[in-house]
């Protein structure tokens, strides 16, 4: 616990939340991208503390929240396949496709498994040949490394038993994006740092002089987000625009490159359809060609279902930082951990969820 207590310390906080409040001139707007950092930010009342003087708004940093409606059709539609078992993280189960979610198939008899691990289902396959199995393959760059390694692992055993839906995104196309728009808020940007672990952060460099906005790679706990926080704050009021690294202790410029090798190695950049944002330019990862065997899209010639636009959530307005979650109509209503209206209530990073967990009404 003691590398925990040290960036929760009460006294070095407020030392930070002081230094924060004495040099801000006005009220600037900080944007958060990942949700991991949006539930610390409340979960420790920092959001609240800092109000009138920084806004945190959350970004589109829940790659479930993101996760296109059709890729849940379609993980739906072949779980429900008499020969099929479907392999997921748990928190995708009940995040609601546009035909309802996947735990809504399983409940109508779907045979929907949870791993821990991309390499639990390559397991199940390898010691069941008689089923086909197709592994729900989401997340971040943090994420894409292990199911890289488990689609090497599944060509090692040369499975014809397994594939993956493949629904991994990449954030700074996000970010990019969403700073396009004319009417964007953000003043700066607090990087996350799980991904910035696994990536590095030079590519930022380019962003940050393009659009003359200070990009800060930050942690989690509440010292590496005040100290993020600050050297935001610090650089808007010297009318300055930097790329700073405040996660030294994970975060190296260059990454982790063994697992940038591996996701090289399995998979290429493509454009990507992101829940509420559309098609972003270079926005997701699919497979090379040398591995498309391994792609559940190719292996079953499914009939493609229209994506049925019922989605009431107004998760794009929440993860672009026009409105705040209670700002919903729908918000703790019709909308709630218990009967989601949208993905950011589900997941355990949403924005939704957050602000419900944490009873926060405004921040």
């Amino acid at each position: 616990m003691k590398y925990l207590d040290e960036y929760r310390d009460p006294g070095a906080a407020q030392l930070l939340l002081d230094e924060i409040r004495r040099i801000s001139s006005r009220c600037w707007t900080l944007m958060e991208v990942c949700g991991g950092q949006t539930h610390s930010l409340l979960r420790h009342g920092i959001a609240a503390e800092l109000q009138g003087t920084v806004e945190l708004i959350h970004g589109p940093g829940c790659p479930v929240c993101v996760t296109d409606q059709a890729a849940i059709d379609f993980a739906c539609q072949l779980a429900q396949k008499e020969d099929v078992v479907l392999t997921s993280f748990g928190d995708m189960l009940r995040v609601p496709g546009s035909r309802g979610s996947l735990l809504d198939a399983q409940t109508a008899g779907a045979n929907i498994r949870i791993v821990y691990s991309p390499l639990d289902a390559v397991e199940l396959a390898r010691t069941h040949p008689e089923k086909q199995f197709v592994f729900f393959a989401v997340g971040f760059e943090t994420t894409a490394p292990a199911t890289a390694l488990a689609i090497k692992q599944a060509g090692r055993y040369q499975l014809e038993n397994f594939s993956f839906i493949v629904s991994h995104v990449r954030v700074q196309p996000a970010m990019e994006s969403l700073v396009q728009a004319p009417d964007h808020r953000v003043q700066a940007f607090l990087a996350a740092g799980h991904v910035c672990t696994v990536m590095g952060f030079e590519s930022y460099e380019p962003f940050v002089k393009r659009y003359q906005l200070p990009v800060v790679v930050t942690g989690f706990e509440p010292l590496d987000l005040l100290e993020g926080i600050l050297a935001c704050v610090k650089q808007l009021e010297a009318n300055e625009a930097r790329l700073e690294n405040r996660y030294a202790r994970t975060v190296r410029s260059t990454g982790n490159l063994a697992a940038q090798d591996l996701v090289q190695e399995i998979y290429q950049v493509c454009d990507s359809e992101w829940r509420g944002f559309g098609m972003i330019p270079e926005g997701g990862l699919e497979l090379r060609p040398e591995w498309q065997n391994f792609d559940a899209r190719m292996r079953f010639t499914e009939p493609a279902l229209r994506v049925i636009d019922l989605d009431e959530c107004r998760s794009f307005e929440v993860m672009t930082g026009h409105i705040k979650p209670p700002e919903c109509p729908h918000f703790g209503k019709s909308c709630n951990p218990e009967s989601p209206l949208g993905a950011p209530m589900v997941s355990s990073e949403g924005a939704c969820a957050a602000y419900y967990r944490y009873d926060v009404t405004a921040s």
